[in-house]
């Protein structure tokens, strides 16, 4: 059974440093053919008691424990854990960029502009700048290395509560985005495909062609 993601990430990031408010940050969509792809930000406030309370040994929060990747949640699961994880963030931002911007930017482009816009709206939220942020993966495609405070995790998104609950935030946004293109473009199937390139989104390019929501510069086999 896959094992819950933990504070330990946050709080050794804290460790002998001045950290109060670190983000989380996580993509959902790179990989489609279509429709957006999306950027989840999470933003704990360490020293608020949910999370000052958290064991350093274990990084176990009770009140959040039981978020993982959304990969690896049920949509019951995800459902049931976004008013918790909205609940107990100091601050959260979901942020889209749509097939067009992504042929116009690249795919890093896209997601660079996403997570800014991501990190922008919690700030203002917050009124003040976050002291650190942890990047699911092994490279800054947010800053290219320019901000210190930006750390870059391989398999955050399993390992620190703040990406784990990024994530699920992002995918729930993005899975209702999808079911209603696909009410609007019928017979792709991204209520259950959500735009990735399985056989039957395959076979309807072949059928039907490309859409407007449908990312043009990709090799979409049409």
């Amino acid at each position: 059974m896959p094992e819950n993601a933990t504070l330990l990430p946050e709080l050794g990031i804290a460790a002998g440093r001045d950290v109060r408010y670190i983000a989380g940050i996580d993509e959902v969509g790179r990989g489609a053919l279509a429709g957006p792809v999306s950027i989840g930000v999470v933003v704990f406030d360490l020293q608020a008691p949910v999370f000052a309370q958290t064991p350093t040994t274990s990084g176990i929060c009770t009140q959040l424990d039981g978020v993982r990747d959304s990969k690896l949640l049920s949509a019951k699961a995800r459902q049931r854990w976004h008013p918790h994880i909205c609940e107990h963030a100091a601050a959260y931002s979901v942020q889209h960029r749509a097939p067009r911007e992504i042929d116009a930017l690249g795919i890093n482009g896209a997601l660079r502009a996403a997570g800014l816009a991501g990190l922008n709206a919690v700030e203002v939220k917050l009124g003040r700048p976050l002291d650190a942020v942890i990047l699911d993966g092994s490279h800054d495609w947010l800053t290219h290395g320019a901000s210190p405070r930006v750390q870059t995790m391989v398999k955050a998104d399993i390992k620190a509560l703040t990406v784990a609950c990024a994530s699920v935030l992002a995918k729930l946004e993005r899975d209702r985005l999808m079911e209603e293109l696909a009410a609007e473009h019928p017979g792709y199937g991204w209520d259950s495909n959500r735009g990735y390139g399985s056989q039957g989104h395959r076979n309807a390019l072949l059928e039907l062609g490309a859409t407007a929501q449908h990312r043009l510069s990709w090799n979409l086999g049409v």
